[in-house]
C-alpha cells in the first residue's frame, strides 16, 4: 500500500473490543510526553494491546517510532494480529466469503450460520487465516462486539442484531498490515515485554481493569483471571520502566470514586494519577451503561513529561 491511500485510509483497530480506548484517545494524547515519543530511536510498547485502537493511532501520529512491541495474553487475538501482518490479501478474501453468505439471509437464517461458525471457532482446528477470519465475523455480528469466554475458553457470545455489519473492511485491513510491517507481536504474558524497556522506551498499559464491584466483571478476554496479585506484579514491572528511564501511561478502573476503594490510590502513591472521564457502553443493562472515571496513572510529570524521581 502507497502512503498516499494510508492517508485516505488510515489504520485503525480492526475489531471491536470491550475496554478499547478510541474514546480515551484525546485525553490520552494531552498526557504523553511528546518530546521524548518525537526522537529517532524511540521504542513503543503495548503489553496489553486488545483492539489496538491507541496503538493504530501512535503509530500514524509518530512515524518516527523505529520499533512497536504488542503483546496480548489472547491466542487468538495475537493470531489475528499476526494474520493481518502477514496475509491481508487470504484473509480478505475470507471475509468476503463470509460476508457474501451472511448478508442476505433472513434473522433466522443469519443466526444458525453465527452459530455454526462460533462452534467452528471453538474447535480450534482451523489454520491461522481461517481462525483469523471467524474472530473477525463473529466480532462484527455478535452482540455489542463483545469478546467473553467462559471457563473452557470457549467464546459464548450470542449472536448480534445488525442490519448490515461491515464484515469485510478491507482497506483497514490493508492500512493495518502496513504499520504492523514495522511491529513485533508478542503472545503470553505482559512481564515478556520488560526485555525490550530501556530509556528510549515507551510503554501504554492497559491492563484488565480491576472490577469496581462483585457483578461488574461481567467479561473475561482469556481463560486467567487478572486479581490483585496480578495488579501488583504489574505495580512491580512499573518501577522496572522507570528504574530502566523508560516512561509509562497506564489506564485502570476508579474504584475508589466508586466505592472508596484506595487500591490503586495507595499502590502508586509516588506516581502521578489523573483521574479522566470515559464512556462505557459494554454493559448488559442499558441504564448501566455511560459516562464514569477512568485512572490515568503515569511516572513522568504530564506538563513537562519529566520524571519525577
Amino acid at each position: 500500500m502507497t502512503k498516499e491511500r494510508a492517508k485516505i485510509f488510515p489504520g485503525k483497530a480492526f475489531l471491536k473490543w470491550a475496554g478499547g480506548k478510541r474514546q480515551l484517545i484525546e485525553a490520552l494524547q494531552k498526557a504523553l510526553p511528546k518530546d521524548f515519543l518525537q526522537q529517532k530511536d524511540v521504542t513503543y510498547v503495548e503489553p496489553f494491546v486488545g483492539g489496538g485502537a491507541f496503538f493504530f493511532w501512535m503509530m500514524q501520529r509518530f512515524p518516527n517510532i523505529k520499533q512497536a512491541v504488542i503483546n496480548d495474553i489472547n491466542e487468538d487475538l495475537v493470531k489475528a494480529f499476526r494474520t493481518v501482518k502477514d496475509s491481508p490479501l487470504p484473509l480478505i478474501d475470507a471475509l468476503t466469503r463470509y460476508q457474501d453468505r451472511y448478508l442476505p439471509l433472513n434473522e433466522q437464517d443469519r443466526k444458525d450460520f453465527y452459530l455454526s461458525i462460533r462452534a467452528s471457532f471453538n474447535q480450534k482446528t482451523a489454520d491461522d487465516i481461517e481462525n483469523s477470519a471467524m474472530l473477525v465475523f463473529l466480532n462484527r455480528t455478535c452482540f455489542n462486539g463483545l469478546y467473553r469466554v467462559n471457563s473452557k475458553g470457549q467464546f459464548n457470545v450470542p449472536h448480534g442484531r445488525y442490519e448490515h455489519p461491515k464484515i469485510c473492511d478491507a482497506d483497514t485491513l490493508l492500512a493495518d498490515s502496513e504499520i504492523l510491517q514495522r511491529t513485533t507481536i508478542l503472545h503470553g504474558d505482559f512481564a515478556q515485554t520488560a526485555e525490550y524497556g530501556d530509556s528510549h522506551t515507551f510503554y501504554y498499559l492497559d491492563p484488565p481493569y480491576k472490577p469496581v464491584s462483585k457483578t461488574s466483571s461481567f467479561t473475561a478476554y482469556a481463560k486467567e483471571d487478572f486479581d490483585d496479585d496480578d495488579q501488583r506484579r504489574l505495580f512491580d514491572f512499573c518501577e522496572s520502566i522507570s528504574e530502566r528511564g523508560g516512561k509509562f501511561i497506564m489506564s485502570n478502573s476508579d474504584v475508589k470514586s466508586y466505592n472508596g476503594d484506595t487500591f490503586f490510590d495507595d499502590l502508586y502513591a509516588r506516581y502521578h494519577i489523573r483521574r479522566v472521564k470515559a464512556t462505557r457502553m459494554i454493559n448488559s443493562v442499558a441504564s448501566r451503561r455511560g459516562q464514569l472515571t477512568e485512572l490515568m496513572i503515569t511516572n513522568f510529570d504530564t506538563l513537562t513529561g519529566d520524571l519525577p524521581f
